[in-house]
């Protein structure tokens, strides 16, 4: 874990991201804003939690997939302990699968980490000043479910996994087995393959051999949230 000293004054904020140069690209990117510092960078869920407590930024900004606990747990575990502290969400992944999750477990926004320096700034000001940010076609989709007139065609299978069902769908593609899966999530065995099955169902899967390949096609696109 590195911690940052910061300007008085300024934004402070805090990185969560698994991968040393994304982290520094962050890093140089909001240490060149006048108004933004980076207090600290961390790679995992503890080492965020640990920050937090000891020295809180003014925004987190994290990564969805982390080693151990993935970011939707640790945007749950950060609203429990620490609900003021805003959470904007910089993902690979799709946003129309991860966005609506990200809101309801409680972040305040969520941008994809093509989209470029710009947009995230203008992304990172508006969390700040407490402002949801999404784009503009999430924003539409997310209109349409309140409004009652989203069509079930807009939807992929995917989508209608729970949060806990979906991060053992990801480590399923990822090739864990279900025991392996179990002790990195801490459940038994047995409520991995409970899950296992409601999975299966949901996505109109019939053997076990048809949904690790579903898992890994989906594992290995996903930019397009889709197999």
């Amino acid at each position: 874990m590195k911690k940052k000293s910061t300007a008085k004054g300024k934004t402070r904020i805090m990185i969560v991201d698994d991968h040393p140069m994304m982290r520094e690209g962050l890093r140089q990117l909001i240490s060149s804003e006048p108004d933004l510092s980076v207090c600290s960078e961390v790679e995992n869920a503890h080492q965020c939690l640990e920050s937090i407590a000891s020295s809180p930024p003014d925004l987190a900004l994290v990564d969805i997939t982390l080693p151990g606990k993935n970011g939707l747990e640790l945007i749950k575990d950060i609203q429990a302990m620490h609900p003021e502290l805003p959470i904007l969400v910089i993902s690979m992944h799709d946003e129309t699968l991860y966005a609506e999750r990200v809101l309801r477990a409680g972040g305040r926004g969520y941008i994809m980490k093509q989209e470029g320096g710009k947009k995230l700034m203008e992304a990172i000001r508006q969390v700040i000043s407490g402002q949801i940010y999404v784009s503009e076609k999430i924003s539409a989709k997310i209109l349409e479910i309140f409004s009652g007139r989203r069509s079930g065609a807009t939807t992929t299978p995917v989508e209608h996994l729970t949060d806990r069902e979906f991060e053992v769908f990801q480590l399923i593609g990822q090739g864990r087995s279900t025991r392996q899966i179990a002790e990195q999530l801490h459940l038994s065995v047995k409520t991995v393959e409970v899950h296992r099955v409601n999975i299966k169902g949901k996505l109109k899967l019939a053997t076990a051999s048809e949904l690790i390949r579903y898992a890994v096609r989906w594992i290995e696109s996903p930019t397009t949230g889709s197999v």
